[in-house]
């Protein structure tokens, strides 16, 4: 029960973390918009882009918490994750700014963050929680008994 468990709540917090942003981003328009100017060279700092992506965030996070999906999804909150890491990589590889300029400690979570995404899908067949997952069937050994009458 622990493994299921512990899945559960990833799939809940990084669905969450997805939502989290994707409200910001229609929200805060303009702390979106400077976020992505400052570490997404200005990708989607659209007053009106921002809004569309925060919107499709927000259905990414929701399916995410839900488990639903999940064989689409899971992959596209990767890329997501994956591309807020690789903005703040500076961050993770030297986190106190000991080599690099301009890195910060608090975005060195956007690696565990990515290894979470990596884990929910490593382990999508055992989340018994999510929305989509699948019953397992009963072994074949177990019908034939029950077949046979033993």
């Amino acid at each position: 029960m622990t493994k299921i468990a512990s899945l559960l709540l990833l799939r809940v917090s990084l669905g969450g973390l997805l939502l989290v942003w994707g409200v910001n981003k229609i929200l805060n328009v303009d702390h979106s918009r400077a976020i992505a100017e400052n570490f997404y060279s200005g990708v989607l700092a659209s007053g009106t882009l921002l809004p569309l992506a925060g919107a499709g965030q927000i259905l990414i996070g929701l399916l995410v918490i839900i488990g639903l999906a999940r064989r689409w999804v899971y992959p596209l909150q990767l890329l997501l994750n994956g591309a807020s890491l690789l903005a703040v990589s500076a961050s993770v590889i030297d986190p106190w700014g000991w080599f690099l300029e301009g890195t910060n400690v608090l975005f060195y979570p956007s690696l565990i963050i990515f290894a979470g995404s990596l884990v929910v899908m490593a382990f999508r067949e055992e989340d018994r929680f999510a929305l989509d997952a699948r019953h397992r069937t009963r072994p074949a050994s177990w019908v034939a008994r029950r077949n046979c009458g033993s």
